[in-house]
């Protein structure tokens, strides 16, 4: 790779295995970007790309925009670069997909790898700037390259196809997590659609049905075209249905209604008819009372001779 990969020989390395192993190293830096290159190494690969991310980064600090701040967090597994705020990562280099490393020698803040991309298999090359640490970070990432190159030699590849699998198998978590919220919002805009479809489909004019109001003691009132509901008897059993009046009066052989004592009261005829029946009633009264009194005249023995009442003895011959 370049002579930050194989200057430090005959040093000792800046990081404990253990920090790297187990571990990662932070660093700080501003993000230039990233861009797509043509080799997966190369001096001159690495120079045009820096040229080109400086330039539009000009272009954007001209328009008012900073350049933006990344954690870098660097271990055996890769370099993972993440939001310094919220940790949100934002690209996950694995190391085995790193192919070139290199500081600026003209400007000691810039740094550089290259990259392949997992999905569209390009080589990018990530551009950073970093004030103190640029060449520290270099020696950070070979470093992490020797150790992980000592594991794969003790454990005969293994480990290294089991992080490839590993890493593969994230990768279609987080592409199955993002299609299932695409599809969650899809059926939510669906259903959003369906709703403002029925009321627009609705009756204008019309009313839901509502339940008849109760009274204070939760009771509904009693409505005379509704009957009320049976109530069983003591012993369980149902009383027989009460036939209900017709909704037609019937009437006679001359076209006139019958007398319905339920329906009509004292108030509901004229004042002569009224007279009349007063009459009518005392008279009957009269009547009744005069043949109660002949009744008993009779018995007692009492003969009519014109207008003369004798009281003879009863001849049982007779």
């Amino acid at each position: 790779m370049n002579r930050a990969f194989s200057r430090k020989k005959d040093k000792t390395w800046m990081h404990t295995p253990e920090a790297l192993s187990k571990h990662y190293i932070p660093y700080n830096a501003k993000f230039l970007g990233s861009t797509e290159v043509e080799q997966p190494k190369g001096t001159e690969v690495v120079r045009d790309a820096v040229r080109k991310l400086k330039f539009a980064r000009h272009i954007k600090k001209s328009e008012g925009q900073k350049i933006p701040k990344v954690e870098l967090q660097i271990s055996i597994y890769g370099v993972k670069i993440l939001e310094p705020k919220t940790k949100e990562v934002q690209h996950n280099c694995q190391l085995h997909r790193i192919s070139f490393c290199a500081d600026d020698k003209t400007d000691k803040r810039i740094f550089t790898f290259i990259c392949k991309d997992a999905e569209s298999h390009k080589h990018l090359c990530y551009v950073f700037d970093s004030e103190k640490c640029a060449e520290e970070i270099t020696l950070t990432i070979g470093q992490a390259f020797n150790l992980a190159y000592r594991k794969f030699l003790e454990s005969g590849g293994k480990d290294v196809e089991t992080r490839k699998q590993i890493a593969g198998l994230q990768k279609r978590i987080q592409d199955l997590e993002a299609e299932n919220v695409e599809l969650k919002n899809k059926v939510q805009g669906l259903e959003n659609q369906l709703r403002i479809a029925q009321v627009c489909t609705s009756p204008a004019g019309s009313v839901s049905p509502q339940s008849p109001s109760t009274d204070i003691f939760d009771m509904v009132p009693f409505s005379p075209t509704s009957p009320p509901p049976p109530v069983p008897t003591p012993n369980g059993t149902q009383p027989p249905p009460v036939p209900g009046r017709a909704a037609q009066t019937k009437r006679d052989l001359f076209g006139a209604e019958p007398f319905d004592p339920f329906s009509c009261a004292a108030g509901d005829f004229p004042p002569d008819i009224q007279s009349k029946l007063d009459e009518m009633q005392i008279l009957t009264k009269l009547k009744i009372s005069l043949q109660l009194s002949i009744s008993e005249g009779f018995k007692m023995g009492l003969t009519l001779e014109g207008t003369v009442f004798c009281m003879d003895p009863v001849d049982s011959k007779c």
